[in-house]
């Protein structure tokens, strides 16, 4: 066994990319992956929030915060995907409304 730590994940493929980053919260950002560490906290840049709806915080809304060059700390940080090739489908559990 190695002295040397290293992370779980695997973010280098992401740098310069576009991620999405959920926090421990509920917070929701967008950016530009410019660094990491082991502890996986994480630099964005042209970072963009997601605001929450002030009636039912566990929903986003369509409306967005700039906040430009970020720092998650690693312990907030729940979520990582990639921003390309990620959409958003129709509910395949949803009933149709006559059934």
């Amino acid at each position: 066994m190695s002295g040397r730590k290293e992370t779980v994940l695997d973010l280098a493929k992401f740098v310069d990319k576009g991620v999405q980053v959920k926090l421990t919260g509920g917070r929701q950002v967008t950016g530009t992956l410019k660094g990491y560490d082991q502890l996986l906290n994480l630099v964005l840049d042209e970072a963009v929030e997601f605001l929450r709806d002030p009636d039912d915080p566990l929903k986003t809304t369509d409306q967005t915060r700039r906040l430009g060059l970020i720092v998650c700390r690693g312990t907030a940080v729940m979520l990582v995907s990639p921003t390309d090739g990620t959409d958003e489908i129709a509910n395949p559990f949803m009933q149709p409304d006559g059934a």
